[in-house]
């Protein structure tokens, strides 16, 4: 079997209160160096959406990184673990029917290979050699429609149902989704909040991956949901994967 191509990441992390929100209960991870990355979403409408969130990439940000590819994702999936019990105790002392959550998406990278860990509605996508394909499955009541038959998935941003989520840390039972894959010379991958999947579209986004550096197609994926009226906080995390030289 042939080694794996060396490869090097480049990558670009920013995030947004929006035009409508008066607080950014996002929070994101960059740390290309170390081949890990985040987003995290606080839940609208919670307690302390924000404090979940920065939690997350706290913890998440500790992390040394392993030399093998199971035990980092083992690593992160302890921290989120840790995280979410640690937020149903601090919901707990606020009383009957208190939550304190987060959705999270994370990009683990070494070796030739990447992990994700995920549970809610922020999501991961690849661009490889000019296709752009969604890898998590939304842990949303909408997606349980679409895989139901009863909704289109172009019908998802905007249904009425769209802000609720199956999955989160600290929100229930935790369930982790998780997948997978070898890594190809430039791969670019896109972690995000539903803050931008709610206002631009899949065509747009394989567009901009396609066409831009990390940082370029983050600022310009963002000036789309600015023009668009923001109506929630966005988040955006571009990574670039490429030979070393």
């Amino acid at each position: 079997m042939a080694a794996a191509p060396a490869l090097r990441f480049t990558s670009h992390g920013l995030t947004h209160l929006g035009l409508v929100r008066q607080r950014n209960e996002d929070a994101l991870l960059d740390r290309a160096e170390g081949g890990l990355w985040a987003v995290a979403d606080g839940m609208g409408g919670h307690e302390a959406g924000d404090l979940a969130s920065r939690m997350i990439v706290d913890a998440l940000g500790a992390i040394e990184p392993p030399a093998d590819l199971d035990d980092f994702v083992d690593a992160a999936a302890a921290e989120l673990t840790s995280v979410d019990a640690a937020l149903r105790q601090r919901a707990a002392m606020l009383g009957p029917g208190a939550v304190i959550a987060s959705t999270v998406v994370v990009l683990l990278a070494k070796s030739g290979e990447f992990a994700c860990l995920w549970a809610g509605d922020s999501r991961l996508y690849r661009w490889r050699a000019g296709t752009l394909q969604q890898l998590t499955v939304d842990h949303s009541k909408v997606q349980e429609m679409v895989d139901a038959g009863l909704l289109r998935p172009e019908e998802m941003a905007g249904h009425p149902l769209s802000h609720i989520v199956t999955r989160s840390i600290g929100g229930g039972r935790l369930e982790l989704g998780m997948l997978r894959d070898t890594l190809q010379p430039g791969d670019r991958f896109l972690l995000c909040s539903d803050g931008l999947t709610n206002m631009v579209a899949d065509s747009e986004i394989a567009r901009e991956l396609g066409a831009a550096t990390p940082g370029e197609a983050a600022e310009r994926l963002l000036d789309l949901v600015l023009t668009r009226g923001a109506i929630d906080n966005v988040t955006i995390v571009v990574t670039l994967a490429e030979p070393t030289v």
